[in-house]
């Protein structure tokens, strides 16, 4: 290959029939290579343009239709999960109130149950109370003709015992006098 390349022409690039070094940097060949490559440039031009191209343009577009749309559908949705959350709210406050409600009237029904046994249980004790004061006064009755008694009879004793003889009026005026005061 050495004598080839020393055999050559700097101004022609082929030797007997064949390239020699790259074809790409002889001159020679040039305007075969740029006709060429023009059309296979055209020809690439062509197939993109035609084919390639208008595929991926409709690709592109059904992508961006389809986020338009889902982006459309979560507004929607959104808007539905707001609405649900204020129905919820609204629930939520409604029950609250209800419950107030209920809770309120519990409380009033106890308290009125309460207030009427509350007076049931203050009759019932006025009453024993009456009665009591009664037994008592009874008692005090009774215990005061008991002490009458008892000092008349100790009067009369005293006396008989002093030496005298006791009547029983005097012996009785004496005796409620001095109850008396």
């Amino acid at each position: 290959m050495a004598t080839e390349t020393t055999g050559a022409t700097a101004s022609t690039c082929v030797v007997d029939g064949s390239a020699v070094g790259m074809p790409q940097l002889c001159f020679d060949w040039w305007p075969n290579q740029i006709f060429w490559l023009t059309v296979t440039l055209v020809v690439i031009f062509f197939v993109l343009s035609r084919i390639a191209l208008p595929r991926i343009a409709a690709v592109l577009a059904e992508r961006k239709g389809t986020i338009t749309n889902d982006l459309a559908a979560a507004e929607d949705l959104k808007a539905k999960a707001v609405e649900a959350e204020e129905a919820y709210n609204k629930a939520l406050a409604d029950a609250r109130a209800q419950a107030q409600e209920i809770i309120a009237e519990a409380k009033a029904e106890i308290q009125a149950d309460l207030d009427d046994a509350t007076a049931k249980a203050d009759a019932e004790i006025a009453a024993k109370l009456a009665e009591s004061e009664k037994k008592i006064a009874e008692i005090r009755e009774s215990a005061m003709d008991s002490v009458k008694e008892v000092a008349k009879d100790t009067a009369k004793e005293l006396v008989a015992a002093m030496g005298g003889k006791a009547d029983g009026r005097t012996v009785t005026s004496a005796v409620n006098a001095r109850m008396k005061g």
